[in-house]
């Protein structure tokens, strides 16, 4: 360390403290990085690797970026996984005594980055705190941006993948259990992109998380807070706090409750369901527009933006908290005049969750508080338009919503319309706000008036008709003589400087007007600065005022928003009920009828219940519309119990604790799944975590593997589904083996139901129509042609199907005997069925092809017939077919 220079001796100390992070070394106007750092950096960014001598025999590895524009390379480095320690100067250097005093003041990772630029204003950053203990798990999401703060706990592995699939974190802190529970870490690293870090088993010391939580929000107990029944989510809680107080190196003070809840208050949705029924982001292009977000948000500010996200993300399955939602929007689309004006006045509202965390980590600038005085003037509007409303919700809303007059004024009075952004250069505070800035502020505007004065006074009285005062950093102000006129320089002036052409002087009555001129600048930038921050840190105390307003103010725009677009889509209001009972009328999808044009969308009708009409077989050719019937029915199911209107005539909905899908599967190369395991994992999933309140869209299930086995799963998830003593789940069942058909009769709650089909010769018409029964037969052939197969194997295809038909080896899976009073299912036995007596192979001999060149009448015969037809019955002979 003796041969390193002091200023690289002090780098290597700090590094030494965060040695698992990029440490921006402040140097003047750069972070600078070394060594190791600056290797991995200057990749990472692409920047110039260069050198420092810093003493050593070699030249250091460095790297630097501008401290203006770091917020783009910190985002860069934190979306590749890195953390970054910020290491400033936290000494005046004009006051500083030998190097200046520096020290890491903020730790920058993906949980906890502040930089809402390179964000969806429209999402929440959360941060997921885990510890992971046998028999429940605590959980605990904080976002840094905005202030929420939450705790839960899960009762087994697949409830906290839930949770996590819910909130999408962008970083997870965990303990070492959590690292060894046998979740796939790479799976959460590599698909879903969560940075996942064990900050240490101190952070998860009980005893330690409690004294910290007890800290933060100034209380003696927690028995107020409503957390001591969550064990483990208040450790959860509790080192999510350490951590950030440990990275963020400040109070955090706009955290200000913490919000225990039961994962079993809401609709649970899995990471399947939320996938297939394309609620955020399309499956595919993953896209907001094409999903149900995308149909739903017309919110006018962020902060609804994100509370409509948390609707979708946790549907209720309180039905009288929907039914005040559901009020709400009717009364809205009752009074459509004060709904539109209040979305007019939502529109200027800024993100006023996000400007308070500004103000909480003394990062909000003077254009920032203009921002919140212009969002503060719409809430008297807002308040004054609710008290035409009497619905409940809305009621509520009116009164959490304070106006904030006083703090509106006091930035009203005190910041000048168009400040600067910096906030040490002066111009910040508005005229007539505090008497000593104005009198700075005239002595610095006028010592320009008086400086000329005196330059001319100065030329008439000595003569010196090309005298100047002008002004360096190095002199301050002097005069200016040439020396043509050096002789006729008076007594007073004194000599600063000697130039080859000139003199530079200076005088009493100079000196004089200098140090007022220079120390009212001096004076008047750092009482400003004083000012504004005495004024933010007045904002900072009514934290708990704006933010109950700022959510009261997102609740009443996403009610807006659902109202709004329940007039423009033509939705209308489901009634809710308790009894398992979903009916409803003329439904339709709610985002493919916004994809079509000229109102193409087919609407269908659907009823379920836990009794006669438990389940329904859906039968039809691919590309009828099966899957977007039932993706239809969840997505009304899922509109109505977050409070929406929904797209119907009319809606019965029974309430819903989950809704499953198994809808399409794929290859997971990466874990060794095929397509087959990826379904089977998804039914085992759904027939040991449904219950008897769940809503099940199953589509196609068995189709990965063999007919014959395929067939036999699909016949015994469904006896297991309609068993009411097993599960007894409202299930929407689409599938090609029309032959489960026969389930009708033979189950007293499985009925029947198909897409209209009409047929033209060999082409087909998809009329998107469910009606009663079950299809004949699947029309795959025909749906071959559509797509284009050539009509050489389209021929081919109706002859093999010609001779399945006549060999159907599934008429004995057929007549299996289903005693519906046995609750112990009586086992397919696969050697009854006699496989020999079907084959598709070596069934063409030489005798068949004679015969028919026989029949072939050659005089009526094109050229390019008698080529194709050579060219089959050449194939015919090679392939023995």
């Amino acid at each position: 360390m003796a041969e390193l220079t002091p200023m690289m001796q002090q780098y290597l100390e700090t590094k030494k403290v965060y040695p698992d992070c990029i440490l921006f070394y402040r140097l003047g106007d750069f972070y600078e990085m070394f060594f190791e750092d600056a290797i991995t950096a200057s990749k990472a960014l692409e920047i110039t690797l260069t050198g420092k001598n810093c003493g050593m025999e070699e030249r250091a590895p460095m790297c630097g970026i501008p401290y203006h524009a770091v917020e783009g390379y910190l985002n860069k480095l934190i979306a590749k996984g890195f953390k970054v320690a910020i290491c400033e100067q936290v000494e005046d250097p004009r006051q500083a005594k030998g190097l200046v005093k520096r020290d890491v003041i903020r730790i920058v990772t993906p949980g906890t980055n502040l930089n809402v630029q390179g964000m969806d204003e429209g999402r929440n950053n959360f941060l997921m705190s885990i510890a992971y203990f046998q028999g429940k798990t605590g959980i605990s999401i904080a976002d840094v941006t905005t202030g929420d703060y939450y705790l839960t706990e899960a009762e087994d592995d697949r409830k906290l993948l839930d949770e996590i699939n819910k909130y999408s974190p962008s970083e997870i802190i965990c303990n070492d259990a959590f690292l060894m529970s046998g979740i796939d870490m790479e799976d959460l690293k590599g698909r879903l992109h969560i940075a996942v870090y064990t900050p240490g088993a101190h952070f998860f010391d009980e005893d330690r998380c409690r004294k910290s939580l007890l800290k933060h929000f100034h209380v003696t107990t927690l028995q107020g807070m409503g957390i001591e029944d969550f064990p483990s989510g208040l450790i959860a809680a509790g080192a999510l706090m350490l951590y950030l107080t440990d990275t963020q190196k400040i109070t955090l003070d706009h955290f200000t409750h913490l919000y225990p809840y039961l994962t079993s208050k809401y609709m649970l949705l899995d990471s399947s369901t939320r996938r297939n029924l394309e609620l955020m982001e399309t499956l595919r292009e993953k896209q907001k527009r094409g999903s149900l977000l995308w149909v739903l948000d017309k919110t006018k500010t962020a902060m609804g933006a994100r509370c409509l996200r948390q609707y979708l993300e946790q549907p209720l399955i309180d039905k009288d908290k929907i039914e005040k939602r559901l009020d709400s929007v009717e009364a809205l689309s009752g009074q459509t005049i004060n709904r539109d004006e209040i979305r007019e006045y939502l529109n200027p509202v800024y993100d006023l969750e996000r400007l308070l965390s500004k103000v909480s980590y003394k990062t909000a600038n003077p254009r920032d508080l203009i921002a919140f005085r212009s969002s503060l003037k719409m809430l008297p509007h807002i308040k004054t338009l609710l008290e035409d409303f009497s619905e409940t919700l809305l009621c509520e809303i009116r009164e959490e919503i304070d106006d904030l007059s006083d703090i509106c004024t006091l930035i009203e009075n005190a910041i000048n319309d168009e400040p600067p952004i910096t906030i040490r250069e002066g111009g910040i505070i508005r005229e007539g706000f505090d008497e000593t800035i104005d009198n700075l502020r005239h002595a610095k505007t006028e010592g320009k008036d008086w400086l000329a004065k005196l330059e001319e006074q100065d030329r008439e009285r000595t003569g010196i008709k090309n005298l100047k005062i002008r002004y360096n950093k190095v002199f301050g102000y002097y005069y200016e003589v040439t020396n043509s006129y050096k002789d006729l320089v008076p007594e007073d002036y004194i000599r600063k400087q000697t130039l080859a052409n000139a003199e530079r002087y200076t005088n009493a009555r100079l000196k004089e007007l200098e140090d007022t001129i220079l120390n009212a600048e001096d004076k008047l930038y750092t009482l400003e600065y004083d000012l504004f921050c005495r004024i933010r840190d007045a904002i900072a105390g009514e934290m708990e005022r704006i933010q109950t307003t700022a959510k009261a103010v997102a609740k009443l725009d996403v009610l807006a928003s659902l109202s709004f677009v329940a007039e423009r889509n033509h939705f209308v209001r489901p009634a809710i009920n308790e009894k398992g009972v979903i009916d409803i009328k003329e439904g339709r999808h709610p985002v493919v009828e916004q994809m079509l044009s000229n109102d193409m969308f087919i609407s269908n009708d659907t009823h379920l219940d836990n009794h006669k009409y438990c389940v329904s077989i859906i039968t039809g050719p691919n590309m009828a519309g099966k899957s977007t019937y039932m993706r239809q029915v969840a997505l009304i199911v899922l509109m109505a119990q977050i409070g929406s209107f929904v797209p119907a005539a009319s809606a019965n909905i029974g309430l819903v604790d989950r809704i499953f899908t198994r809808v399409g599967a794929s290859d997971d190369l990466a874990s060794g799944q095929s397509t087959f395991m990826v379904e089977m994992n998804e039914v085992a999933n759904i027939l040991r975590n449904a219950t008897k309140n769940s809503l099940l869209i199953l589509d196609e299930i068995g189709r990965g593997t063999s007919t014959f086995d395929g067939l036999s799963i699909a016949w015994a998830v469904i006896e297991h589904i309609s068993n009411k003593k097993l599960l007894g789940a409202k299930t929407l069942f689409a599938t090609h083996y029309h032959e489960l058909t026969e389930l009708e009769g033979k189950m007293s709650n499985v009925n029947n139901y198909c897409i209209a089909v009409k047929e033209k010769g060999d082409d087909i018409v998809f009329l998107r129509k469910i009606i009663k029964g079950g299809a004949d037969k699947s029309y795959g052939i025909q749906v071959a042609r559509l797509a284009g197969v050539p009509d050489m194997v389209i021929d081919r295809a109706k002859e093999i199907a010609a001779r399945l038909s006549d060999n159907d080896i599934l008429e004995k899976v057929q007549s299996i005997a289903i005693d519906q009073k046995d609750t112990k299912h009586k086992p397919v036995k696969y050697d009854e069925v006699d496989l020999s007596q079907i084959s598709l192979f070596d069934t063409v001999t030489d005798e068949d092809v004679i015969r028919e060149l026989k029949e072939i009448d050659v005089t009526n015969l094109t050229p390019l017939d008698a080529l194709n037809t050579l060219y089959r019955l050449q194939n015919k002979l090679k392939n023995r077919w």
